[in-house]
This record gives C-alpha cells, structure tokens and sequence, in this order.
C-alpha cells in the first residue's frame, strides 16, 4: 500500500479483501447477543432515542452471523472479515487434534488469518479495540504493536499497563469502579472507554465488544434489557457526536430455550450416543463452553461429535435426525461446505438443535446452579440473524446479501459520501 497516498485513495488488504483508509475515526461495535429485537423493543418504549435517529438518518439493516452462533467464532470473523474455515475459531472451546484434549480455545495461536486491526496498524493507521471479557483480548488484539495500539478488556481494566495494553489506569481516567464479569456494567466500561479514546487519542479505527450477560438473563422488551438498552443508547449518542462512522452489529442473537416450568429444554447427546447401537466410545463437544458458564450452564444449540471409527455415522446421523428438537446433523464434509467450517476443528458430525432446544453432553456435566433466571441461549442457525445499523446512508449494491463480518466492509467502503 502506498502510504503517501492521501487517506482516502489508500487501500488495506486482509485475507483477501480490501478497505478503504478511514477518512474519518470509524468504529465498529458488536453488541453481544443482541437479536434486532431488543433495539426494537427499546425504541418502542422511548428509551433509545439516539438508536431511533441513527436508523432514520443513516442505516438499519440485517445480516447473518457465521456459525456457530457463538461469541469466540463471530467476534474473530468479524475483526478477519471472513468466516471460521478461513480464521480457524470454531468455539470458545474444542476438540485439539493435535493432542487429542479438550481446551478452550482463546490461546493465539489458534488463530489462522490476520486481523483488520493489525493490518491497518501496519498501514500507518492508530488502532484501538476494547472488549469486555479477557477471554477475547488475545485473540482480537493479535497482531498489534503495543507501543502504538490500545488492546484491552473490561475485565482486567485495573491491570492494564502501557506495556501489555497501550494504556494504564483505565478506571482512574473513566472514574468507574472495577465491574463484576456477571453484570451490565462490564459492558458499559466497554462503551465508557470507548467514548475517552476517541475523545482523546482519536484512533482511525476502533472496535468495541461486549458481553451477552444481559441477554442471556432477559428477553427483549424487558425491564432488565430495556434498562440496559438504554444505557448503551445514551453512549451512542456519545460517538457519535464525536463526528465518527459507526457501525453496529452483534455477533449472535439470542432465544428462549427452556420448557413452560422454567427449566432448561436440553436434549443430552452424550447420554443419547452411550444409548445407541455402535455409539459407545462417541465423544461430545459443546462450542459455547467457556470459563463464564453461570448463565448459560455450558448449554447451546450447536455441538460437534467424534465418532469410533467402526461407528455407523450415516445410521446415527439418521437417527440423530428424527430426534425431536434436533434441527439438522450434518456430516464433517457436508458441514464445512455449508457452514464454512475448518474440518480439522469440527467432528465427524456437528448438530444444530431448533430454536427453543438447547444441547447437553449429560446431566451431571453441567453447573445449571448459576441460572437464576429461564435459560435464553445461542448457537444455531435460529440466532444467525442479527442487525447491522451506521449512523451514515450506506450503498449496498443490489442482491447482496450481508454477514455481520461484512461490517468493517460497509463501514469503510460502503458508506455513502457526505453531501456537499
């Protein structure tokens, strides 16, 4: 890329696609989570004024996630503007086939491609990402040079030092207290710094991400939602006053996914497999599983399974298919072709369970313990859809259809130019 070329002729390619050098500070969000309908609902109250007037005067629309619909594989598509075949995170957690354990999967060195943060760094552009829960700051802050970008969480914003961060006393300059990891105010910090950095360090290009905690407890058109809905609504209005193209998406929706009682609706294919003919020694892996389990128990609509290789995997998968609740069971091949999976992270069979239904490995296997409310849960092809909004008019060309990991490609190069 020519770097003496005036910002907005420059081009920075990334995996294979380029974007335009932000002619003004550009921010990207992903709020956690976040189905189009608690946005919805907010503005329907009256609560989210600001959302309301970025939808009127700049742009509202919907794209799909990349699958699973889970935080880990969406937020890394997102910053990779490609999906998981491409960058390699398939979950928060997974099957390592190079020892055959099962480990999360937020370590580095997991990732496949580079991140639009760091390429534009490399370009000569001030970068900046916060995000909610550490689990994501190494995988989302990979690449970039520290001495000159931010990258930090929410979570651990009282350790962050200019050496392993970029920036230091975070809490002493937003004046806020250090947040609990299960609460609203995780996410707000995320907003809160965002709002200093452009105030004050003014990066051409920032990303911000949240944390799903809320949604996870309460549906949309709720008090709890509602309330939260509007406090991201207030900072909103906050960027953009600062004159920055801002783009928001989520990373995954969200569903009920329990019974009239109030207790999870799970379908345990680990105990399901033990049950069947030729399903001994099958070995069950739940993506979402990660060390934040208190309010979802490890239980989501996607799981991937690993096969004996004497097994009947053409007669399970039948089987498994007209299991009540069960969405779709497609094999590893089959999988990777439709859903643009890696094959080397992914079973020989990966299951999708339908909009209400989680999946389970067995009942002991999971701490429900720290459910306080009915289960709302993610995962499947029934939360894929989630909104895309800018605070500018966009020219999408006519028969395309968007993923959210399209977001930084709207935001830098689709945005409309402003009227003279």
């Amino acid at each position: 890329m020519d770097t003496h070329a005036p910002a907005a002729a420059r081009l920075v390619t990334c995996n294979g696609r380029s974007y335009r050098f932000p002619r003004v500070p550009t921010v990207v969000v992903c709020i956690d989570g976040s189905e189009p309908g608690y946005i919805e609902a907010a503005i329907a109250a009256g609560l989210a004024p600001n959302f309301a007037r970025l939808i009127a005067e700049g742009a509202a629309l919907t794209a799909l996630s990349a699958m699973p619909s889970f935080t880990n594989p969406n937020n890394l598509s997102l910053v990779t503007g490609r999906p998981p075949a491409v960058h390699g995170i398939t979950g928060n957690y997974f099957l390592d086939p190079a020892t055959g354990e099962e480990v999360m999967m937020n370590d580095a060195k997991f990732l496949r491609a580079p991140t639009i943060l760091a390429a534009f760094q490399e370009a000569g552009a001030k970068v900046a990402m916060v995000t909610a829960k550490d689990k994501l700051r190494a995988l989302l802050g990979h690449g970039l040079d520290l001495s000159r970008a931010i990258a930090f969480s929410a979570e651990r914003a009282h350790e962050a030092t200019l050496a392993s961060n970029g920036i230091e006393r975070v809490l002493e300059r937003l004046g806020m207290a250090r947040p609990e990891v299960y609460s609203a105010e995780l996410s707000e910090l995320v907003f809160a710094a965002g709002v200093s950095l452009l105030r004050r360090e003014r990066p051409d290009l920032m990303y911000l991400s949240t944390t799903d905690y809320i949604q996870h407890r309460a549906g949309p058109g709720s008090a709890l939602a509602d309330g939260f809905y509007a406090m991201i609504d207030r900072y909103l209005g906050q960027l953009d006053a600062t004159g920055c193209i801002l783009a928001l998406t989520a990373d995954h929706g969200m569903n009920d996914k329990h019974l009239p009682d109030g207790s999870p609706d799970v379908l345990y294919l680990q105990d399901w497999f033990d049950a069947q003919p030729g399903g001994a020694g099958a070995r069950v892996i739940l993506p979402i599983t990660d060390p934040y389990v208190a309010h979802h128990g490890a239980l989501g609509s996607f799981a991937t399974v690993y096969l004996p290789a004497t097994a009947d995997r053409a007669g399970l998968a039948a089987a498994l298919a007209a299991v009540a609740g069960v969405e779709l069971v497609l094999g590893r091949e089959e999988a990777c072709a439709r859903l643009e999976l890696p094959p080397d992270r992914i079973g020989d069979l990966v299951v999708i369970s339908t909009r209400h239904k989680v999946l389970g490995t067995s009942p002991a296997g999971h701490d429900l313990s720290g459910l306080s409310e009915p289960l709302r849960s993610h995962g499947g092809l029934s939360e894929q859809r989630v909104p895309m909004i800018l605070n500018r008019r966009v020219m999408i060309p006519e028969g395309r259809s968007l993923r959210n990991f399209d977001v930084f490609d709207v935001a830098l190069n689709l945005v409309a130019p402003a009227p003279e």
